[in-house]
């Protein structure tokens, strides 16, 4: 089983597994399981009356002596047993940083391919489904610069935009991560099974938060933009018509905190319409790459703590250099020495980097000068 998956006994894994397969039971209610019984071993073996004074729909608790459900349950803990497969657990170290902070988050996210790519600074890249040759070439050309640049490149697989982002990220040989609005043992659409496959094969990762044998419908792809937003520092818009679920991920973005970027076109391409109309409520017009970049090196810099300032030397003008100067640190550790939200320490990290005044290493960052 993955290391990954080991926070919790195998017999609170299974429960974990089981809850989340239960039919209407989204990451609200499980929480709200969670927290009224301990566990999730606790929550299944509850009587129904202590369900419905929860307010939890009668089809939940019902469900919970189904044979179905444990037998996908099983089906799920042989899926882990692969090498390339992990689940990371919301209440686990390992759940990446940002999409913790969501109020919705998933309490289950499964990965196939690395899942060391989610706490990495991340940018979406998205876009309409039937998009132009040159909304695509677009798309392919700033996720290639941007991986290029270290990012990466995050978008949910879907045919169009984000195919041609992923394909932009592996060609600049970085890495990306596709989201997937269906479990990960059905993926969708299957034009994209042979990029989803090069994904991982080349060091990236495919995510959803969906049973693994979730099929494709239609209400399961707008949550999935909130965690394509949500593990990402900024969304670029490269091409939508005004009723494209990009824009879902892009106002996502902005009620998360994000930062939202779009491309204009022309007045008379449709295409375009979305993105002018995210331009007039105030996401970031982007014509270069340098675009985004200036929009980064402001994105949630952090006011320096009273503890980081006494022990910069007087050489370093970054409060984090002294840090990094004297040891390497991982970005959790620099949040438990500054006293900074994960998102302020990535966004500084971010900064620095492109800066080239730090450098990441495995899973630490080091000074650099």
């Amino acid at each position: 089983m993955s290391p990954l998956s080991c926070g919790v006994s195998p017999a609170e894994l299974d429960a974990r597994i089981r809850l989340h397969l239960l039919p209407e039971l989204g990451p609200r209610r499980f929480h709200t399981l969670l927290s009224a019984f301990d566990s999730a071993s606790a929550a299944l073996s509850a009587p129904a009356s202590a369900w419905r004074a929860l307010r939890l729909p009668a089809a939940c608790a019902d469900a919970r002596r189904d044979a179905s459900i444990r037998e996908r349950a099983q089906a799920t803990l042989a899926w882990l047993d692969a090498p390339q497969h992990h689940l990371l657990m919301w209440d686990a170290p390992t759940y990446p940083g940002l999409l913790a902070e969501l109020s919705d988050a998933p309490p289950l996210l499964f990965v196939a391919g690395d899942p060391g790519l989610l706490e990495r600074p991340q940018l979406a890249v998205v876009g309409s489904r039937n998009a132009s040759r040159p909304g695509l070439d677009t798309a392919q050309r700033f996720a290639r610069s941007l991986a290029g640049g270290g990012f990466v490149i995050t978008s949910g697989l879907a045919l169009g935009i984000d195919g041609a982002a992923h394909q932009g990220a592996l060609d600049a040989e970085g890495h990306t991560v596709a989201v997937l609005g269906t479990g990960l043992c059905h993926l969708y659409p299957a034009r994209h099974k042979g990029l989803a496959a090069d994904i991982v094969a080349r060091g990236g990762a495919l995510v959803s938060e969906l049973p693994l044998d979730a099929p494709p419908h239609a209400s399961n792809f707008p949550r999935r933009n909130r965690i394509i937003s949500g593990l990402s520092l900024g969304v670029l818009v490269v091409e939508a018509s005004p009723s494209s679920g990009s824009l879902i991920t892009a106002r996502l973005a902005a009620e998360q905190g994000r930062e939202v970027y779009a491309i204009p076109g022309s007045i008379h391409h449709p295409g375009a319409r979305g993105c002018h109309q995210l331009i007039r409520e105030g996401a970031t017009l982007v014509e270069s790459i340098e675009h985004i970049l200036e929009a980064l090196r402001g994105w949630h810099t952090p006011t320096v703590a009273a503890p980081v300032a006494e022990v910069a030397a007087p050489t370093n003008d970054h409060p984090l250099l002294a840090l990094l100067h004297a040891a390497p640190h991982s970005s959790e550790a620099l949040v438990a020495a500054t006293g900074w939200s994960l998102s302020a320490v990535l966004g500084a990290l971010t900064e620095l980097e492109l800066d080239g005044r730090v450098a990441r290493e495995g899973v630490l960052w080091v000074g650099r000068g």
